[in-house]
């Protein structure tokens, strides 16, 4: 990554290293301000992922608009007031739902994953349930990945012997080596007087981590 990379300024504000000849990625209206020799152009895809992963995104209605950021400079992100969390990838994979991207670094390689090639018609139903889709984002490679969310990130390790259960409305994002699949919690939801289509659990298992906002509101 060299000098590019991303730094917390608070906790709803990222500042990122713009340096020539590396790019980054941002959602569009993203961008606070800037110094330096910086340029702004829209982005179709946004990464490296191909014809498909924009089928992928359009199919899912999850066609979160990119911007290309090039130059010389620093610019300052942030959006809607939301708590930004920046998340460094080391050769792995990031699952994140798309509208949930700040920006994140050109290094990585941007796809599309169909949510039921992991948790078979399960990850279909979560979709349902949380409005977010079919489809997740994935992110690839190593580099940094500022995400948002509602009131701020709690992270959660997943182990083998510790699988780890969240709300579907409150996930934000994983990576590892993690198997997803959408469960009823019968009688959970009804105990604390929740609505309907809050009675499921999202069982996260393996070997990973897990990232979980501190709301059940949508972005």
């Amino acid at each position: 990554m060299c000098d590019v990379g991303f730094r917390e300024i608070n906790s709803k504000v990222v500042e990122a290293a713009v340096v020539p000849g590396q790019r980054l990625f941002s959602q569009r209206g993203a961008m606070l301000a800037y110094r330096g020799d910086v340029s702004f152009t829209p982005s179709v895809q946004g990464g490296q992922g191909g014809v498909m992963s924009m089928i992928g995104r359009r199919v899912a209605g999850e066609a979160t608009p990119l911007m290309s950021v090039e130059g010389s400079g620093t610019v300052f992100f942030g959006h809607g007031g939301h708590h930004v969390q920046v998340i460094t990838l080391a050769g792995d994979t990031l699952y994140v739902e798309a509208d949930r991207l700040l920006a994140f670094e050109g290094t990585l390689q941007q796809g599309t994953m169909f949510m039921g090639s992991q948790g078979g018609v399960m990850g279909m139903v979560r979709g349902q349930v949380t409005g977010q889709g079919l489809f997740t984002t994935t992110l690839q490679g190593h580099g940094a990945v500022a995400v948002m969310a509602h009131g701020g990130v709690l992270e959660i390790p997943i182990s083998p012997q510790r699988p780890v259960h969240v709300d579907p409305q409150a996930y934000v994002a994983h990576h590892g080596e993690v198997r997803n699949k959408l469960s009823t919690a019968l009688g959970w939801r009804e105990m604390v007087g929740r609505g309907s289509g809050e009675g499921f659990q999202l069982e996260l298992s393996g070997d990973g981590v897990v990232y979980v906002q501190a709301s059940e509101e949508k972005l």
